[in-house]
């Protein structure tokens, strides 16, 4: 692993920074592996001013839509080839097993060009006329864009910001979770290779002062996070005040409603996968489980003794299924949170604690908690481990009610037999999204989520839409006439 322990990706090089240092630790071994720099506030600035200057005279705003996917393909290809190197770290970084990273570096490169067809599809000006005239409605760039993003899915969550962002024209200034810092810089050096202007992308890593200092900074047009609900709530309240674009993608405790006529197998697989991904630690979780109470018993088992069958370990072995947590206050703060849901009377069917065949690393056994009921802390908040709490309900509107009693919303997902009916269900959701018989979604589907689950959406159109800003322009009627002949839509 590259360690630049006083570097920063700025106008298209790697730049000495002032700050301190961040140690980047591996979470299954614990040994410290690389330092990366812990950016002061005026490195953050610097990267600013790069993108803001960038942004202005680069000419990259001005440049066909077709000319700037060429070079985000181009960049594409030099990630692809260095596809294993990105699983490795991530591995290393975070601690997902080696499965899970290759699955995430792959579908982050699928999400880029994704990204690059719905750029093509979108409509960037048309005409629009009512009683009084027409007028000529234009979407260009949003401006500069602070991205702050998660340590879960370092290269899904960056790719999630930074490509949609670069498509419209944007020019970005990155801060990287600080547990997982390298990444972004693979990413900086693709994209310069590939033909992006020098100041266009911009990488300061740090932690969350580093954040602040960039959430705050005079030059930047729209703050793009994904993170917790509380840190989300304070980078909102400092948008707020500055009057500033703001898309923010936090937690979630999402649902999935097993209705009574669900097929035992297929269910109990995606459940469990959904809830077990990457070691529970994904903001799309379906962390709380709803069965209807006369099969509770039947699903409980099979729940578990697919549970059991995890195996946990070594995340570079390929065998590996479950990982250890990121950090060791992650894996306190798991361990509590299953302490707490013992203590309020839920029972622990499967795991509950550390495994005793590792001597090292932040490992949690794959946890199933029983009896749980839907005010418990553990049902409230987010745990983001391997913990699932099952809820019993007794018919489809206590299942529903269960569901949208929470504070978050970003995902759900029904299981039935019958498509149509768990659609319907679905449909009542309070979240931003939802799955049926299936506990993802695919890469041109929005994402993001209602109440304390954020604003805005990510992926498809409408992710590329967050990254631009109307201009309308009022004409006279030969104008959007001659706009009208020459191909401009009406809408």
């Amino acid at each position: 692993m590259r360690s630049r322990p006083s570097e920063a990706y700025i106008d298209g090089r790697w730049v000495q920074g002032a700050g301190g240092q961040l140690a980047i630790v591996n979470p299954a071994t614990e040994i410290e592996v690389a330092l990366a720099l812990d950016a002061a506030p005026e490195t953050v600035a610097a990267a600013v001013r790069s993108a803001r200057l960038a942004f202005e005279l680069s000419g990259w705003r001005e440049a066909p839509l077709g000319g700037r996917a060429s070079v985000i393909e181009a960049a594409t290809d030099i990630l692809a080839a260095r596809a294993d190197e990105l699983a490795v770290l991530g591995t290393t970084e975070m601690g997902a097993p080696i499965s899970v990273s290759r699955a995430m570096v792959a579908g982050s490169l699928a999400l880029i060009r994704t990204y690059i067809d719905a750029s093509e599809s979108l409509c960037y000006s048309y005409i629009r006329r009512d009683a009084a005239g027409q007028s000529l409605i234009e979407r260009g760039p949003v401006g500069v864009v602070g991205a702050i993003t998660p340590w879960n899915g370092p290269l899904a969550a960056t790719i999630n910001k930074v490509i949609p962002a670069l498509l419209t024209g944007c020019s970005v200034v990155l801060k990287p979770a600080p547990e997982t810092p390298f990444d972004p810089g693979i990413l900086a050096e693709a994209l310069t290779a590939a033909g992006l202007p020098d100041g266009v992308f911009n990488v300061v890593t740090g932690g969350a002062a580093t954040g602040a200092a960039l959430v705050e900074a005079e030059g930047v047009d729209k703050i793009s996070f994904t993170g917790s609900t509380s840190a989300g709530r304070k980078v909102g309240e400092v948008c707020g005040r500055l009057f500033r674009r703001q898309s923010l993608e936090l937690g979630g405790k999402s649902a999935a409603i097993v209705l009574d006529d669900a097929p035992l197998e297929d269910t109990v697989r995606n459940v469990v996968s959904g809830n077990f991904f990457n070691s529970g630690q994904a903001c799309i979780a379906i962390t709380r489980v709803l069965l209807p109470a006369r099969r509770a018993e039947e699903f409980i088992d099979a729940i578990a003794e697919r549970t059991v069958a995890l195996r946990l370990g070594d995340p570079l072995d390929e065998a590996t299924e479950i990982g250890p947590l990121v950090t060791r206050r992650q894996l306190d703060r798991v361990a509590a949170y299953v302490g707490g849901a013992l203590s309020e009377g839920a029972t622990c069917a499967v795991g509950g604690v550390r495994p005793e065949s590792t001597s090292r690393g932040w490992f949690f056994e794959p946890t199933i908690l029983t009896g749980v009921g839907n005010q418990m802390t553990v049902a409230r908040e987010e745990v983001f481990g391997p913990v699932m709490s099952v809820i019993a309900y007794q018919d489809e509107a206590e299942a529903v009610a269960i569901a949208n009693d929470s504070a978050y919303g970003l995902h759900g997902a029904v299981f039935s037999a019958d498509p149509e009916r768990a659609v319907k269900i679905a449909r009542s959701l309070q979240t931003g999204s939802a799955s049926v018989n299936s506990s993802g979604l695919t890469p041109a589907t929005p994402y993001g989520g209602v109440k304390g689950s954020g604003v805005g959406r990510e992926h498809g159109p409408e992710g590329l839409a967050s990254f631009l800003e109307y201009h309308a322009v009022v004409v006279p009627a030969e104008v959007a006439d001659r706009r009208q002949l020459a191909g401009t839509p009406v809408l």
